[in-house]
């Protein structure tokens, strides 16, 4: 069967990633018979020199003709790039794993976890108003989102350990938190087999220093999960060693979760560790 991938090669390092994912992917294709079409789509820094956008409609009619999308990094333009997609093609379960890797010295061997960060609300709205006094920022938790991160981390679980943690900050947003905390609760029901737990967001960081192997599948709104995912990929070894995923009902995208590194582009000594996991995922 075949596949047609969207692939944008993006900024700084991400050609050179490219390459690397490029080779892998034929490995796949040669030894596996599973034929993934990587369709070039141009996006990021390059792009909007060139063309003006940073995703020009051709690019994103590329991607939602596309079976998924897989995209190397991208510069400066990386907003403008993957918040559209996630947004327009609502995107709602960011996926980031941290696993020790072999050979790979780190401060958590042993972990094997993956934080599913809510991907559509919260702060990351984008919702600011300025005035005199100063700015405001709007915090959107909803019910419907909370309910269907719930329950995808709760089936991913099922898939691995079997056991999901909740994160929030419910002694201070109490209401905010506590609509999200409350689905959670009621999702975990339905999954009487899933051990559930809840912790709050400052106890979790300091726990995914102290014990990384207690977790397996971390569920928690938009911006804890940003700020969580990078201390748990510097567990394991570093934020460029680790892959990413953004699903949703009828697409996904895959891409590494670290920049585009300019300061060692053209060098040849990126890891491509980061984009072959993800094309990994892809194929999961």
């Amino acid at each position: 069967m075949g596949y047609s991938v969207a692939f944008i090669e993006g900024d700084g390092i991400g050609p050179e990633q490219a390459a690397a994912v490029r080779l892998v992917l034929d490995q796949v294709n040669r030894q596996l018979g599973v034929s993934v079409d990587l369709i070039s789509t141009q996006a990021g820094d390059k792009t909007l020199k060139e063309c003006g956008e940073a995703l020009p409609k051709e690019s994103f009619d590329i991607i939602k003709k596309s079976d998924c999308c897989l995209k190397c990094p991208v510069g400066q333009s990386a907003y403008d790039v993957i918040i559209r997609i996630r947004r327009d093609l609502d995107l709602f379960a960011n996926l980031r794993p941290a696993k020790a890797l072999p050979k790979i010295n780190c401060i958590g061997p042993g972990t094997d976890l993956i934080i599913v960060r809510e991907n559509t609300e919260d702060l990351y709205s984008g919702l600011e108003t300025v005035n005199d006094l100063g700015a405001t920022a709007t915090r959107i938790i909803t019910k419907k989102a909370s309910h269907r991160i719930a329950k995808y981390a709760f089936e991913l679980s099922m898939q691995r350990r079997k056991a999901v943690t909740a994160i929030h900050k419910i002694n201070v947003l109490k209401k905010t938190d506590g609509i999200f905390l409350s689905a959670c609760k009621e999702v975990s029901e339905s999954y009487p087999e899933v051990r559930f737990s809840d912790m709050l967001v400052d106890a979790a960081a300091m726990n995914l220093i102290r014990n990384p192997q207690n977790f397996d599948v971390i569920v928690t709104t938009n911006m804890f999960g940003d700020i969580l995912s990078d201390e748990a990929a510097q567990v394991v070894g570093g934020i460029g060693l680790n892959p990413s995923a953004n699903i949703g009902d009828n697409f996904a995208l895959f891409e590494p979760v670290h920049g585009s590194a300019p300061d060692i582009a053209g060098k040849n000594i990126a890891n491509p560790t980061s984009i072959v996991l993800s094309s990994a995922m892809m194929l999961d």
